[in-house]
């Protein structure tokens, strides 16, 4: 069954889903609708964090939301992170950090890990360990041992703070 047309909000720029169906998920659209593939289709269960996506500020596995149910609503992406807002550009502080501990082996995680540590950033500009443990609790990653993703969050905290400075 066809949806009516609805708007979203994604990383700042308004878009039309025209052709939707009642039962896809956030993530579908993004990634089959709206040519964004960055957020990862692993689980469909909410258990890994590779589709996370902020959905009005609130970090949520877009595999669990019905498109339809974010209409109007704000959408940031890993797309989204970069000054160049999901063209080739720049990177963002928290993508830098990432490759710089070298956070980054298989890249499925990735993504859904960057948005949790961008979110966490946000809110807590120097977290420490416990902290940033529990905000990327939901982010399952089988490369790394969290090790080096620690350390990027720990980069990626300096380098903000560098910039707001």
């Amino acid at each position: 069954m066809r949806t009516d047309p609805y708007r979203l909000t994604v990383n700042g720029r308004p878009v039309e889903v025209i052709d939707g169906h009642a039962g896809e998920s956030l993530l579908f659209v993004l990634r089959e609708r709206l040519g964004l593939p960055g957020s990862k289709n692993a689980c469909e269960e909410g258990e890994c964090g590779s589709c996370s996506v902020l959905l009005d500020g609130d970090l949520v596995c877009s595999c669990l939301v019905l498109a339809a149910a974010a209409a109007d609503r704000d959408v940031a992406t890993v797309e989204g992170l970069s000054d160049a807002g999901g063209e080739v550009g720049p990177l963002a502080y928290v993508q830098r950090a990432f490759v710089e501990a070298g956070a980054v082996q298989c890249g499925f995680c990735t993504p859904g890990l960057l948005m949790a540590v961008d979110a966490l950033l946000c809110e807590e500009p120097d977290p420490d360990d416990l902290t940033v443990r529990e905000a990327i609790s939901g982010n399952l990653c089988r490369c790394t041992g969290y090790g080096r993703i620690l350390e990027a969050v720990d980069r990626a905290a300096a380098m903000r703070r560098e910039a707001c400075s």
